[in-house]
């Protein structure tokens, strides 16, 4: 069986909530405003954030949907849609209502106050999932930090029904002070997460560079939500990692050692699932996570095929990737549910602007995986180091070395010692260079 790597004992330990993470309401309505500069079509839109939601446990009961040129600057909807959505609200006996967008926090603080339940937008539903989903000290670390910079601005909302206690010029209400106390708490908060991830990203960072000089290449799985990434880990490692049918199911990060035909050893990743829209606050709060990403040797950016937007599901990846800092980096298509496609279907890769192998697979199914295994192998051989050795038999450490780490074209055994061809990742390589196979190279070999 694969060998599963141990995490860091230190971030591996669960700890509770702070408490800020607002609780997944129970009937809820969807709301999409179509404006000319949207991404994504609004039905489709919609129905990934019903898909959100039901992932966090909410019963979505209807639809609302509103087209304009701009946003109304206090309530997002005009007058007339906002006296719509509370009667629908009451009709459907909901308790909350949820925007397929951010809100600004004027908006957020207008629209409960004229609907009178609980608004939330996008961001919010997503840390919520976060929430649920985070298992490890880390994974709670950084949704909690989300949370703080998302709360800060939207302190006012939360204490608005206090703030009209306030009684003369020179008096304050209690409303008022306690928006003072709940900012400066929230502020310590994220001062305090600041500096425990910060001990994450150095641990992390500490055992990158041991990985770099010691390890095997490092390939993580990419792409958006839903698309697989788990249950292809799992058939590439023979695993059994949590895969469901669900967003986010995976959040806390899963590495693998896994060994490629020619008997090379890699360490596979699997990441968090991307999403279009993905805020920023949950970027900057993972960014220890995704470093990992932006560190690895080699991506393989696993596309769900078969999802009528898969197109607009690359591009959201691209920008991600981009924003950070693993724009560029050595990639593989997995055109991942390709048993649900048929056979003479293409997909084009409008999406990504640099060549990059494809390789049709089904996770599920697991065809096409020898298919993907060997383009990965082919594509980190690229990266590596052209090797041309004469290893002394006494040296077999370096032999067992070179079948660990490299790709081994040809392995024959001559009078001196082992002659091997092939490639070798660069961290590796320093130790071959006084055996390359040049005659003075054989006359050192059998001096060794």
């Amino acid at each position: 069986m694969p060998e599963q790597l141990q995490p860091i004992t230190e971030l591996n330990e669960t700890r509770p909530m702070s408490g800020l993470l607002a609780e997944a309401p129970e009937r809820a309505i969807l709301v999409g405003v179509e404006m000319p500069e949207n991404d994504w079509p609004i039905p489709e839109s919609l129905d990934e954030l019903s898909q959100l939601a039901t992932t966090a446990g909410v019963d979505c009961v209807d639809q609302l949907i509103q087209r304009m040129s701009h946003p109304h600057p206090a309530t997002v909807l005009g007058s007339g849609k906002v006296q719509e959505l509370a009667e629908l609200a009451r009709f459907h006996n909901c308790d909350a209502v949820i925007f397929d967008l951010e809100l600004k926090p004027n908006q957020h603080r207008n629209l409960e106050r004229e609907l009178e339940i609980q608004v939330l937008d996008r961001t919010a539903l997503i840390l919520i999932i976060f929430g649920q989903r985070a298992r490890t000290r880390e994974g709670r670390l950084q949704v909690e930090l989300a949370q703080v910079e998302y709360d800060l601005p939207r302190l006012t909302r939360q204490w608005s029904h206090l703030s009209r206690q306030r009684g003369g010029t020179q008096q304050r209400g209690e409303g008022e002070k306690q928006i003072e106390v709940d900012r400066r708490m929230l502020r310590r908060q994220k001062d305090q997460l600041e500096q425990e991830l910060e001990l994450v990203r150095a641990q992390r960072q500490l055992h990158r560079e041991r990985r770099k000089y010691a390890g095997a290449p490092v390939v993580a799985l990419v792409g958006y939500t839903n698309a697989g990434k788990s249950t292809l880990l799992n058939r590439l490692a023979r695993a059994e990692t949590l895969a469901a049918d669900k967003l986010f199911a995976t959040l806390d990060p899963t590495t693998r050692r896994v060994r490629l035909a020619g008997g090379q050893e890699i360490l596979l990743s699997d990441t968090v699932g991307f999403v279009q829209r993905l805020p920023t606050t949950l970027v900057a709060a993972f960014r220890a996570t995704l470093e990992e990403v932006a560190a690895a040797d080699l991506l393989v950016h696993v596309v769900d095929a078969a999802h009528p937007q898969a197109q607009r599901q690359i591009e959201a990846v691209e920008l991600v990737l981009e924003e950070i800092g693993a724009g560029g980096m050595p990639t593989v298509i997995a055109l991942n549910k390709a048993d649900l496609l048929p056979s003479d279907s293409q997909l084009e890769l409008h999406g990504c602007e640099r060549e990059m192998p494809v390789v049709r697979v089904s996770a599920a199914q697991g065809s096409g995986i020898d298919d993907l295994l060997r383009c990965i192998s082919e594509t980190l051989v690229k990266q590596f180091v052209e090797l041309d050795v004469l290893i002394p038999y006494e040296r077999g450490e370096l032999v067992a070395l070179f079948h660990q780490f490299g790709t081994i074209q040809s392995e024959e055994y001559e009078p001196e010692g082992t002659h091997l061809r092939g490639h070798m990742p660069a961290n590796h390589s320093g130790v071959f260079m006084g055996f390359r196979c040049t005659k003075a190279g054989r006359k050192r070999a059998a001096r060794v």
